[in-house]
C-alpha cells in the first residue's frame, strides 16, 4: 500500500529475516502430514494444557508438540483487536500443524488495563506457557510480571505497544508494531500541510503508555507548521461508549471554536468525532482524523469527510509476533534487529482505493 511512512521502513536485511523465519514455519507445517484445526484457542484463563513449569525449554530444542504460546492482547469485541487476533489466528495454524498450541487471552474491560494484563500474563506462566506474546500498555504496572516469566526463561515477545525500550526493559527478544509517537508525529504533520492550527488528541485510554505517546506524536508534528494541540482525556469506561463520547467532544468543540481538528486513538471514537463534529454544526471546519482504520473511515474519506486515518497493520503483528515466538520456540531462529516495524502509514483521499480491499477481507 501506498502512505506516507513516519519513520522509515525495516531494513533488506530484516525483511529477508523475516521471510526467512515464516519460510522455516511454512516448510514444519508441510512436512508434518498433520492437518490445522483452524486458529489459536481465545479464553480469559483457559488451560493450555500440561503443569507450569518454572522455564521453557531451550530454545531451538525441536520440541514442537511441546510448544504452547501464550498471546496477550485486547478485547476479542474490540473492532481493532479482531484483526490482530486474525493474524495469530493465522499464524497459529502452522504450530498446531506441528502438534503446538496458541492460546489468546484478553481483558473483560479496558478499566483497569494494566493491573489486568499483568494477571494475564502470569496466568499464562502458571498455565505453562513456552512463549508469551503481549502489549505493554502500562509499563509501570506490568513490567514486573513480563519480568517474572523472563527471569524464569520463558521467551517474551512484545507488539503493539512498548517499543523497543521497554522490550529491553523486560528482556523481551523484539518488538513487532509501530512507534506511536512517531505515529502521532506524522498525524500532527499532516493536520498542519492540510491546514489545521488547534488539534485536538481525543484519548479514552488516558494513562496508557501507548495512547499518551500518539497524542504527544500530535502535539509534535504540528508544532513544526506553528500549530497546536491539546489532548481531552476521557474516562476509559467511556472507551466504546458511542453517546458518551460523541457528547465529550461536541462539549469541546462549543467550548473551544478556535479547534479545527479533532484526532481520535481509535476508529470508535472516530465514527463518534464524526457524530459530535456534525451536531456543533462544524462540518468542513474541523478535520477529522484517527489513529487505526476500519470501512467507515475509509468510506468517509473517500467522500471528503474524514481527513485521514493511521495505519499501524494490526493482522501483521499478530501474525509476526506469533511465527517469531514459534521459531524460536521451535529452532532457536531470531530476526536480527530489535524491531519489526509494521507502520505507520497515513491513509488519506490520495491513497484509499488500495486499503478498501484489506479492511473488507479483515485484514487491516
Amino acid at each position: 500500500m501506498k502512505g506516507t511512512l513516519a519513520h522509515r521502513r525495516p531494513s533488506t536485511r530484516t525483511r529477508t529475516a523475516v521471510v526467512g523465519l515464516l519460510a522455516a514455519a511454512a516448510l514444519t507445517a508441510c512436512s508434518s502430514g498433520a492437518t490445522s484445526s483452524g486458529g489459536s484457542s481465545s479464553t480469559s484463563a483457559a488451560p493450555a494444557g500440561g503443569s507450569a513449569t518454572s522455564a521453557a525449554p531451550a530454545a531451538g530444542s525441536g520440541g514442537s508438540s511441546n510448544i504452547s504460546i501464550f498471546v496477550v492482547g485486547g478485547k476479542s469485541d474490540d473492532p481493532f483487536w479482531s484483526k490482530v487476533k486474525r493474524g495469530v489466528d493465522d499464524a497459529a495454524k502452522v504450530v498446531e500443524a506441528a502438534g503446538g498450541k496458541v492460546t489468546w487471552l484478553g481483558p473483560q474491560n479496558y478499566d483497569n488495563l494494566g493491573p489486568d494484563a499483568a494477571k494475564l500474563i502470569l496466568s499464562a506462566k502458571s498455565q505453562g506457557a513456552t512463549a508469551l506474546i503481549g502489549a505493554d500498555w502500562v509499563p509501570d504496572a506490568q513490567n514486573q510480571a513480563f519480568k517474572t516469566l523472563t527471569d524464569a526463561g520463558i521467551p517474551v515477545f512484545l507488539y503493539n505497544a512498548g517499543g523497543v525500550t521497554e522490550a529491553k526493559n523486560i528482556g523481551a527478544l523484539s518488538y513487532v508494531g509501530s512507534e506511536e509517537e512517531l505515529a502521532g508525529k506524522a498525524g500532527g504533520e499532516f493536520f498542519g500541510t492540510n491546514g489545521a492550527k488547534n488539534v485536538l488528541c481525543v484519548n479514552t485510554l488516558p494513562g496508557a503508555a501507548n495512547t499518551e505517546a500518539r497524542c504527544k506524536g500530535v502535539s509534535e508534528g504540528i508544532s513544526a507548521s506553528g500549530g497546536k494541540s491539546s489532548q481531552l482525556p476521557l474516562p476509559s469506561s467511556n472507551f466504546g461508549n458511542p453517546t458518551a463520547v460523541t457528547q465529550a467532544i461536541k462539549a469541546a468543540l462549543l467550548k473551544d471554536p478556535s479547534i479545527d481538528g479533532v484526532v481520535t486513538i481509535a476508529t470508535q471514537d472516530a465514527d463518534s468525532a464524526a457524530a459530535a463534529i456534525d451536531q456543533a454544526e462544524a462540518t468542513g471546519k474541523v478535520k477529522l482524523g484517527t489513529f487505526d482504520m476500519d470501512d467507515n473511515q475509509l468510506s468517509r474519506i473517500k467522500d471528503g469527510k474524514q481527513l485521514f486515518c493511521i495505519d499501524q497493520q494490526p493482522y501483521l503483528q499478530g501474525y509476526l509476533a506469533v511465527s517469531q515466538a514459534y521459531a524460536y520456540n521451535a529452532y532457536g531462529l531470531r530476526v536480527a534487529q530489535e524491531s519489526v516495524l509494521t507502520g505507520p502509514a497515513i491513509v488519506s483521499k490520495d491513497n484509499v482505493d488500495a486499503a478498501i480491499s484489506g479492511v473488507k477481507a479483515g485484514v487491516r
